[in-house]
């Protein structure tokens, strides 16, 4: 039996993919790559998510942590960032060569994608199609289902692994034709059209390029904690971050390192705060002076709060009046 390994997102054009080459008794195994920007949560339940996507489209479904060589190649990409941080052409170069990677283990004959001519601006034009087959290395081995039929025939469909005439044509980013298909296969229950890669949010692209230029590494925890509530960057270097909710606040514990300070006002309600690269004891007063601003507003007016530090089993108490906005407002990140 063919065995191909193709590129999965979990997104609907991926898991055509792999329904339209199994329909023709190729055995498909699908390799979803996860990063701290896409799919890093599901490690940690891999069983139950391998049983579910098996369930519920049928497809055969690993794991591949690219964390380490994405954060690498973040720092400076061959070919560029989009509009904001990023990295589209060679974050698809990169899950490619991985795949690809992958093919001797499993005797996979050949390698296949959702992608889909002309969906993204970006990544998915003709000319940038190309670049990413060649730089990935995936030159004759790479087929893509969704557009086959507008682009030229691969080896794999020259040498009569795949038949090319049972190969789809969609080209633009209309969602229509894919979702014909989908009821054809009998898939009712699919996820909606993602909001996006993290690193194209404005907000937050330019967060994590601010720490990509301090910091050499940048680490998983890093980013984990990145994505998640407020932060400034300190005047000595501290990096603080902070909940702008309950469910904010449960994050960032999960997001705590020993080296880390948890902050929280001991006299009334407020953020949770996580301290990083703290070293100097003015970063400790003024991310006290901040967590007693977001901290709740007594009737009393503007008093010092009393804000409580711990590093496992450390701890220190400072007394902090609520910064004044103006004083911080260029260390937001």
């Amino acid at each position: 039996m063919t065995i191909a390994l193709a590129l999965f997102s979990g997104g609907l054009d991926s898991i055509l993919a792999c329904r339209v080459v199994a329909s023709q008794g190729i055995r498909v195994i699908a390799v979803q790559c996860v990063s701290p920007f896409f799919g890093y949560e599901l490690l940690a339940q891999e069983t139950s998510y391998r049983e579910k996507m098996r369930q519920q489209y049928g497809i055969e479904v690993m794991l591949c942590d690219v964390s380490e060589p994405y954060l690498t190649m973040l720092r400076q990409p061959p070919h560029g960032y989009g509009k904001n941080f990023n990295p589209c052409i060679d974050c698809k170069i990169l899950l490619m060569r991985t795949a690809r990677e992958m093919m001797a283990a499993y005797g996979a004959e050949l390698l296949i994608s959702g992608e889909v001519l002309g969906q993204r601006p970006m990544s998915q034009r003709l000319d940038t199609l190309r670049i990413i087959e060649r730089d990935s290395g995936c030159e004759g081995l790479l087929v893509r289902p969704l557009c086959a039929k507008g682009l030229s025939p691969t080896k794999a469909e020259l040498e009569g692994l795949i038949d090319r005439e049972q190969l789809l044509g969609f080209r633009g980013r209309g969602r229509q034709p894919q979702m014909e298909l989908a009821a054809r296969f009998g898939i009712t229950d699919y996820p909606s059209p993602a909001g996006g890669c993290v690193l194209t949010d404005p907000l937050l692209a330019q967060r994590i390029a601010s720490f990509y230029a301090e910091h050499d590494p940048v680490t998983v925890a890093d980013i984990r904690l990145l994505l998640v509530g407020r932060h400034f960057r300190l005047p000595h270097g501290g990096w603080l971050a902070m909940g702008r909710r309950e469910a904010e606040n449960e994050r960032l514990l999960g997001c705590v390192l020993p080296t880390d300070w948890e902050i929280v006002l001991v006299d009334r309600p407020g953020p949770t705060g996580v301290l990083r690269f703290a070293e100097q004891p003015e970063d400790f007063a003024l991310a006290a002076g901040l967590v007693a601003r977001y901290g709740k507003k007594g009737e009393e007016g503007p008093t010092a709060r009393r804000v409580l530090f711990a590093r496992g089993e450390e701890t220190r108490e400072l007394s902090a009046l609520p910064l004044a906005e103006p004083t911080y407002e260029s260390w937001r990140r």
